[in-house]
C-alpha cells in the first residue's frame, strides 16, 4: 500500500513537469522525448549529488529558449551545435560550484544583483513574445481560446488543478483543433509504441557558444531562488544542507549531461515545489521515482508522436502566457527586492533593457550592428550582450 501511495504522489510529480518539459522541446525543435529521458536521469544525478536530501525535480529549461533559436537560425537549423553551447553552460555551472565552495555564496552575488538579474529576465521574456504571437498567427481563434483557458485556471482555479493549467489547456486546444479538422495524425499513426529516443551528439563553435552561455548569470540566481523556495516549503535551508555548491553542480551535471544527448538545458521545478506544497509530502524518494517513470516515458514512442502532433497555434496560446509570465518574474524580482532607483542602478537596468531588446531593432532600422565579433558571421548580442554589458556597468558603477 505504501509503495502504491508512492507511486501515486511520483505521478502526480510527473504531471506537473510534463507539460514545461516537453513544451521547450516542442518550441526550438529537439526531441521531446530525449528531453523526458534527461530530466528523469538529470533528476537522479542532481539526488545523487545532495546526498538524496533535496525533493526537486529538474526539467527543461524556459531561460535557454531564446538562445537554443537563435543558434539554430545562425546554423541553419543544426541543433546540435545548441547542444555544444548548452554543454559548456553546464560546465560553467559546476565552475560556479566550485568557486562557491571556496569563497562563499555572498561574494557571487555581489556581482548579480537584482538591478541585473530583473532586466535579464525580463529581456529573456519578452524577446521570445513575438515567436509567440508568430505561432498564434497560424490560427488566432484556437490560439486566443487555449490562452484564454490556461489563464482562467492559472487565476481562478485552486489547489491541484491549477498547477495543471498548461495541460488542461493544451487538451482543450487540441479537441478543439481536432473539431476544425487541423491536426496532422501521421506522427502518431507512423510512431512505433516503444522505440529509442533520438539521441543526437554535439557539435561545438565559438559562435554557438558565445550566444549560449552568459544566460548562466540569469539563471543562477533564479537557481539560487528555486532552492530556497523549495527550503521554505519543506522547513529546511537547503542552501546551507547540502549546500548551494552541491546544489548547483547537480544541476550543472544534468545540464551537461541534457546537451550530451540532444536534449535542453536542466533547471529545477517550481511546478514540483508547488505539489509538495500542497501535498505535504516532501520525501525526496517520490521525486526520483516520478523521473524513472519520466525515463521510462521517454521510450514510449507513441508519446512523443502525439506531442509532436500538436498544433502550433495551440502552442502559440500557452507560449504567449509562459513567456509574459517570465518578463513578469522579472519586474517582480526587481520589485520585491526593492531596488534603489537612483542613477546608477536606472543606467545597469536601461543599457541590459536596451541591448537585449532594442540592438535589432536599431540594427534593422539604422544598419548599425551592435555586438562584439567572435568570428567573421557571429557576434556576441542581443542578451547575451546585455547580460556582459550588465555585469560589467553595475561592478564599475556600484563598486562600493
Amino acid at each position: 500500500m505504501e509503495n502504491f501511495k508512492k507511486a501515486i504522489l511520483a505521478i502526480q510529480h510527473l504531471i506537473a513537469m510534463f507539460g514545461a518539459t516537453v513544451l521547450v522541446p516542442i518550441l526550438t525543435g529537439l526531441d521531446p522525448s530525449v528531453a523526458l529521458v534527461a530530466a528523469g536521469t538529470g533528476t537522479l544525478i542532481f539526488h545523487f549529488v545532495t546526498k538524496r536530501k533535496v525533493p526537486v525535480f529538474l526539467g527543461s529549461s524556459f531561460a535557454f529558449i531564446g538562445v537554443i533559436m537563435q543558434v539554430k537560425d545562425k546554423f541553419n537549423g543544426d541543433l546540435s551545435y545548441a547542444q555544444g553551447g548548452i554543454i559548456v553552460a553546464g560546465l560553467i555551472y559546476v565552475l560556479l560550484s566550485f568557486m562557491i565552495k571556496k569563497i562563499g555564496v555572498d561574494n557571487i552575488q555581489r556581482f548579480l544583483p537584482s538591478q541585473v538579474v530583473g532586466p535579464m529576465i525580463v529581456v529573456i521574456g519578452l524577446t521570445l513574445v513575438p515567436v509567440a504571437i508568430d505561432m498564434a498567427s497560424n490560427h488566432y481563434v484556437i490560439a486566443g481560446v487555449t490562452l484564454a483557458i490556461a489563464l482562467g485556471i492559472t487565476f481562478l482555479a485552486k489547489g491541484f488543478i491549477k498547477q495543471l493549467s498548461i495541460l488542461i489547456a493544451v487538451v482543450a486546444g487540441y479537441i478543439i483543433s481536432a473539431q476544425l479538422g487541423i491536426i496532422d495524425n501521421s506522427p502518431i499513426t507512423q510512431a512505433a509504441l516503444i522505440a529509442i529516443p533520438n539521441f543526437t551528439l554535439p557539435k561545438f563553435d565559438i559562435g554557438a557558444i558565445s550566444i549560449i552561455a552568459p544566460i548562466v548569470l540569469a539563471v543562477f540566481m533564479e537557481h539560487v531562488g528555486d532552492i530556497t523556495t523549495n527550503g521554505e516549503v519543506v522547513g529546511h535551508n537547503f542552501i546551507e544542507d547540502p549546500g548551494l555548491n552541491r546544489t548547483l553542480l547537480g544541476d550543472g551535471l544534468a545540464t551537461l549531461f541534457a546537451g550530451l544527448i540532444g536534449g535542453p538545458a536542466n533547471t529545477t521545478y517550481g511546478e514540483n515545489t508547488g505539489v509538495l506544497a500542497i501535498t505535504k509530502n516532501y520525501d525526496p524518494s517520490i521525486l526520483r521515482l516520478a523521473a524513472v517513470f519520466a525515463i521510462i516515458l521517454g521510450f514510449v514512442a507513441k508519446v512523443g508522436g502525439f506531442l509532436r502532433s500538436i498544433p502550433v497555434p495551440v502552442m502559440g496560446g500557452i507560449s504567449l502566457m509562459l513567456f509574459s509570465m517570465i518578463a513578469l518574474v522579472g519586474v517582480n524580482t526587481i520589485r520585491n527586492s526593492k531596488v534603489k532607483f537612483n542613477v546608477k542602478n536606472i543606467i545597469v537596468m536601461a543599457t541590459i533593457l536596451i541591448l537585449g531588446l532594442g540592438a535589432g531593432f536599431i540594427e534593422k532600422h539604422t544598419g548599425l550592428a551592435i555586438g562584439i565579433p567572435i568570428t567573421e558571421t557571429i557576434k556576441i548580442e542581443g542578451l547575451s550582450l546585455a547580460a556582459i554589458m550588465g555585469v560589467t556597468l553595475n561592478t564599475l558603477l556600484n563598486r562600493k
